[in-house]
């Protein structure tokens, strides 16, 4: 299990990370979604015992992460920004994964360098974007570790290349056990991927939940009514967003699903039913939540 504990690390100019607490268990996959800036490639520097932490720790199997060798050799990382020895191959960085990480297993890194179709003898510099990340992915999956560190996992990969890195992902944590951590900007990607999901803001953590939960605690409904009617008519639901056009509006509504849908029809509408809610409008309203206009932009209410 990972833990972190009151986690705090601040930079000359600002606090990238206040304070946060989070308990990740084994043998899922955690993905976390923030705004730029939130924090996210800091904390996975943090667990991956990159960066030392400036208050708090975080502890995996109850054991402090930064500068352990034995738990370190357990913890796969993938950052969003790749790095490979200068001039180096495949086989190269292969080699020194093999004396990092005594799991290594160099036939399953030959089968997956040879099922993306990667040359193993070529050098890494002259490879694309997305082929470095999938070299870097099947290095970091080729030691077998523990728990696997991806930052932007699927930045740069076309959807064959995203779907065949996820199956692989949810493979180790299905047969080995092993956990994952993912940040993306793409919340689809984690929508189907991801057992949890953890939102990171200005440094905090606002919320985290698995994936059912945080879908079914938010949800869109439509309404109309005969009469002229606005958003105080709702007064004692909890609203995040509203929108009306015509005499249909639009909300979208936190609480218990049967009781605030008995509260509305209770009110006659003429219509009234619940839509489905991606992951991604989750997102978009709970930041909204927070102060970010993202419909106050899109519809031009910045300008009445």
């Amino acid at each position: 299990m990972i833990q972190a504990v009151d986690v705090t690390k601040k930079f000359e100019d600002f606090t990238a990370l206040d304070s946060v607490n989070c308990s990740i268990p084994n043998g899922c996959i955690y993905g976390m979604v923030g705004s730029n800036g939130a924090g996210k490639s800091t904390f996975l520097r943090l667990m991956a015992g990159v960066y030392r932490a400036d208050g708090g720790e975080i502890r995996i199997d109850e054991e402090n992460v930064f500068d352990n060798e034995k738990i370190k050799n357990r913890i796969a990382y993938v950052p969003d920004e790749l790095y490979f020895l200068p001039g180096a191959n495949m086989n190269r960085m292969a080699d020194l994964y093999g004396v990092a990480y005594r799991n290594f297993d160099r036939k399953r890194y030959e089968y997956l360098a040879e099922s993306f179709g990667l040359d193993m003898k070529k050098n890494l510099n002259t490879f694309s974007k997305g082929m470095r990340r999938q070299a870097a992915t099947i290095l970091a999956l080729s030691a077998k570790p523990d728990y696997i560190f991806f930052d932007e996992t699927f930045d740069g990969l076309d959807p064959v290349m995203r779907n065949l890195v996820k199956g692989l992902i949810c493979q180790d944590v299905l047969e080995r056990k092993a956990t994952a951590i993912i940040t993306s900007h793409s919340l689809r990607e984690l929508e189907d991927t991801c057992d949890q999901l953890a939102l990171l803001h200005k440094g905090g953590l606002i919320f985290e939940s698995d994936i059912q939960n945080l879908k079914t605690s938010l949800f869109k409904i439509q309404i109309a009514f005969l009469e002229e009617y606005d958003r105080s008519v709702f007064d004692g639901i909890e609203i995040l967003h509203y929108m009306k056009r015509g005499s249909v509006a639009n909300l979208i509504v936190r609480g218990e699903r049967d009781i605030v849908m008995a509260k509305l029809k209770a009110m006659n509408p003429t219509l009234v039913e619940i839509l489905p809610l991606t992951l991604e409008e989750v997102f978009t309203y709970e930041m909204e939540a927070l102060g970010y206009q993202f419909h106050a932009v899109l519809e031009g209410d910045q300008y009445e």
